[in-house]
């Protein structure tokens, strides 16, 4: 696979471009760096500042919890009543409150800028970037209500404070939980402003803040006007984030808590007010709120997503490298609506379909009449990652393993198997060292990859062939198997996944964790940022040329 030097950029209801290059950075990774000084620091205040504020934090916790309770009695889940003056005190008490424990934390002054909207002229408050639970602050500022897990309201203390903002709840075991959500949401923000006005993170994850993810829809689907806010923490060190691969939990509370003081900034943007197009289409609605948003950051905005992290940390023997094609491949995936509801039984016929083809190339005609899509731009790009020669024809078979990793990543042996029913050979049923180099680089959507010490490594009897039963035997014995004997050839500096230029002999081994070698608390997200990125554009440019 491969990304190709020209691509043809889908566009939204309003013509304008939708395609985003990769960031510069991963933003599921955050990795903290000390200087000497810094640890000594960190040190000192862990003996002392530390459990001062830590504990500070825990009684603020427990004061507010009766005053929350008290409030919460009595009050009806689905009907806003008209708040009496015992209930106002109460709001003001639980503030003030939250306000002690955020000071004690280390944010002595909280910069606000813009106007916060009347809940009738914006019910739904946007908020980016996401970051931090730390992001609870503009919530204990404005008591807005929030969409929140069902389970959370039966954790002790934390659950009755959830409760008295009046969240909006989801429970995973209910199947039709995210379109009650949805329909809830559209109930409180077609209310006329007496429901309190709903916070929504529309990237749904936490990132390090250096772009704007994809936002999900459900902000933007009650078609009503909503006012994007900013968030900032413009500290020195960033003890703040919270991603997938980076501090836990427990040692970003830890860390943040020693630090003398910690900065946080809040912009109130003007509102937005959806045109009829954008009613209509939630994802442009959302695409260009998030564009606004972006601007007064002063970040750059990609089209990658949760989804992408999610395909990128799943723990299979096959881990998708930092310069994997595949992030690519999904996304294209999720635009063009290719990825099956069953997948399993979608893939076994797309499996069969391909060997029955035996290796026969398609050029964009056959490959869309494969799919019964019709040819498009995007369709276009996505043929393109396979057009390795760029001679207009790809192997179908491709395809195939690089929709069965994207629709069940952490089963690498089920994708193996699918790939060798495809391509071994009819006497046999075995293939050769050039189809499971095929085989491979597909599934780790990358360009170049040398097999041969896993070949024969596998093929102890020499005979130029290996089974799935082989393969599968070997890898069962050798989990570790991708560390030690699969070697790609490194591309230098980049701009994003998958570029395939200047490349080079690499003898290390293909490091399939991307730059984290180690699990960590928030799992594993392959780094694709540039290896010698200093953080200027020109600087990364000069270098790669």
């Amino acid at each position: 696979m491969r990304l190709p030097s020209s691509r043809h950029c889908a566009t939204e209801g309003d013509g304008k471009k939708m395609d985003q290059p990769p960031p510069f950075r991963n933003p599921f990774v955050h990795v903290l760096k000390f200087t000497p000084l810094e640890k000594a620091k960190i040190a000192l205040m862990t003996v002392t500042l530390f459990p001062i504020r830590l504990l500070i934090a825990a009684f603020m916790m427990l004061l507010a919890w009766p005053f929350a309770f008290l409030a919460s009695v009595g009050r009806s889940e689905t009907v806003v009543e008209p708040q009496c003056l015992w209930r106002r005190l109460v709001d003001i008490i639980l503030r003030v409150i939250m306000r002690i424990m955020w000071f004690a934390g280390g944010f002595h002054w909280i910069t606000v800028k813009g106007q916060r909207a009347l809940p009738a002229e914006a019910p739904i408050l946007t908020l980016a970037p996401h970051s931090s639970y730390f992001d609870a602050i503009p919530v204990t500022m404005t008591m807005s209500s929030i969409v929140m897990k069902a389970e959370s309201k039966d954790i002790p203390v934390w659950g009755t404070l959830i409760k008295y903002i009046r969240p909006v709840f989801v429970s995973r075991s209910d199947q039709n939980s995210r379109k009650k959500t949805v329909e809830e949401i559209k109930r409180r923000a077609h209310y006329g402003g007496d429901w309190p006005q709903i916070m929504i993170f529309p990237e749904g994850t936490c990132t390090n803040r250096s772009c704007l993810i994809t936002f999900k829809p459900g902000a933007f689907i009650p078609a009503v006007p909503v006012q994007p806010v900013v968030i900032r923490y413009p500290n020195k060190l960033d003890t703040i984030t919270w991603t997938w691969q980076g501090p836990g939990a427990f040692k970003i509370l830890w860390l943040t808590l020693c630090q003398i003081h910690n900065e946080f900034v809040i912009e109130f943007l003007p509102i937005y007010t959806p045109s009829e197009e954008e009613k209509r289409n939630p994802a442009l609605f959302a695409v260009n709120v998030r564009r606004i948003m972006a601007k007064a950051l002063g970040v750059p905005i990609t089209d990658y997503s949760f989804e992408d992290c999610q395909l990128a940390m799943a723990e299979g023997q096959l881990r998708l490298p930092v310069d994997t094609c595949l992030l690519e491949f999904a996304k294209l995936v999720r635009r063009l609506g290719l990825k099956p509801q069953n997948a399993e039984k979608v893939l076994q016929d797309y499996g069969n379909r391909a060997r029955k083809m035996e290796g026969q190339k398609l050029d964009l005609e056959g490959f869309a009449q494969f799919l019964d899509v019709p040819v498009s731009d995007m369709l276009r790009d996505m043929f393109a990652l396979f057009d390795e020669h760029e001679d207009g024809s790809m192997d179908i078979r491709e395809y195939v393993i690089a929709l069965s990793v994207v629709c069940r990543p952490a089963k690498t042996l089920d994708t193996m198997k699918l790939a060798f029913k495809m391509f071994e050979a009819e006497e046999d049923s075995a293939i050769t060292e050039r189809e499971l180099a095929v085989i491979l680089k597909t599934a780790l959507g990358v360009t170049h990859l040398k097999v041969s010490r896993l070949f024969t490594a596998i093929d102890i009897d020499d005979t130029g062939k290996l089974t799935f039963d082989k393969f599968r035997g070997f890898v069962e014995e050798n989990p570790d198997f991708a560390d030690e004997y699969l070697h790609t050839e490194s591309i230098g500096p980049q701009t994003g996944p998958c570029h395939d230029q200047h490349t080079q002999n690499n003898p290390s081994s293909l490091n399939l964790h991307g730059t984290a070698n180690t699990k960590t608390a928030n799992g594993i997200c392959p780094d694709f940022s540039p290896k010698y990125h200093d953080g200027t554009i020109d600087a990364l440019m000069k270098k790669h040329k």
